[in-house]
Formats: C-alpha cells, structure tokens, sequence
C-alpha cells in the first residue's frame, strides 16, 4: 500500500521536468525466512533455466531436473508458508467478526491463535515421524535421501509453529488482532 503524497508535492516542476524522490529501501522488514526463500527460489530458477536450456538448445533434456525442480518448488512452498504467518497475511474470514460482540469476537479470536499454533505444532511432530520413517530412502532419479525434502517441510512447518506462537503472543499483548481490527492491521502495513 503506498503512502499519500503531501500536498506539496508534486511529481512535475514548473521546469516541466519529473521530480521524485525514491522510497528509503528498508531490509529490516524482511525476517530469515524470506531470505532463505529467495535463495531456495532462485536455486529453482537455476534449475529450471538449465532444463528449458537442456532440453530446447542442446535437444539433450537433463533428467534429473523435473525431479529437483519439484522438491525445491515443495521447500519454497513450505518455507514461505513461514513468511505468510509472520506476517500474518494467510486467507482469514474478518467478516463475520463485525456482526459478533467485542468479548465473542475476542474469544473467538484467541481460539483461532491456538487452533493455528496447535496444527502447525503437530504438523511438525508427524512431519518428524514421516522423516524418522523414510527419511533414509532415496529419490527417483537422483541418489540423495528423499528425507531432504521432508527435512525443508519440517523446517517450513517449524518455522510456521514458532511465528504462530509470535504472531499468537501479540496479539494476546495488544488485546486484539487482525481478525478484531483489519483497519489497524492496513495502517501498520502502510
């Protein structure tokens, strides 16, 4: 969401030149995750460029890659499923909290953080019990243990687990959440 400009400010001068001024770039409203994301993503992208390239120039497709490229586009998913819960932008139903009393809506709204840390705590846990099983078997194509990627699953969900607990915690703090109060939640994005 962007700001409004002042009222002072305008983007063309009385020269008739363009005059702006570029938002200060602010890195530390990104958390560990998101940059374990980007290098994961573009280790992916890597993968897939050397397939189309593979497959399409030399007319020699590389079979290893569908199979890598697959897992990698699984850890993405599951790691930025982190990101989403740290900032706390999953698909959630704020709708029905405006017709619901402040002490319901509030209720509700602590069971909905507990329910969330509650499944990703026990995601993890079957996660853990998945790998302890067939951790040790290998891929397909490659030879490398199929744990690998239920090790970027377990990560994903663990991360998922301890931001629910962050997220689940602030809002305990402030008295409300994004579910009581969306209009607060857009003015901190801003």
């Amino acid at each position: 969401m962007t700001t409004p400009k002042p009222a002072d400010e305008h983007v063309l001068g009385a020269d008739g030149r363009f005059h702006v001024t570029d938002e200060e770039v602010r890195l530390a409203i990104y958390g560990s995750e998101d940059w374990i994301v980007l290098a994961v993503f573009w280790a992916l992208a890597a993968v897939v460029f050397y397939q189309v390239f593979t497959r399409y120039v030399l007319n020699d497709a590389a079979g290893w890659t569908e199979e890598i490229a697959r897992y990698l586009l699984v850890a993405v998913t599951f790691l930025g499923g982190a990101m989403g819960v740290r900032r706390n932008t999953h698909i959630q139903v704020d709708f029905v909290y405006r017709f619901l009393p402040r002490s319901v809506g509030r209720a509700l709204s602590v069971f909905v953080d507990l329910v969330r840390a509650a499944f990703f705590g026990y995601a993890v846990w079957l996660t853990w019990l998945l790998i302890d099983r067939i951790g040790t078997q290998r891929m397909a194509i490659v030879e490398l243990p199929i744990g690998l990627v239920f090790g970027a699953m377990l990560i994903g969900l663990a991360l998922m687990f301890g931001r629910s607990l962050q997220i689940g915690w602030k809002h305990w703090r402030q008295g409300y959440s994004v579910l009581e109060r969306p209009d607060v939640f857009q003015e901190d994005k801003a």
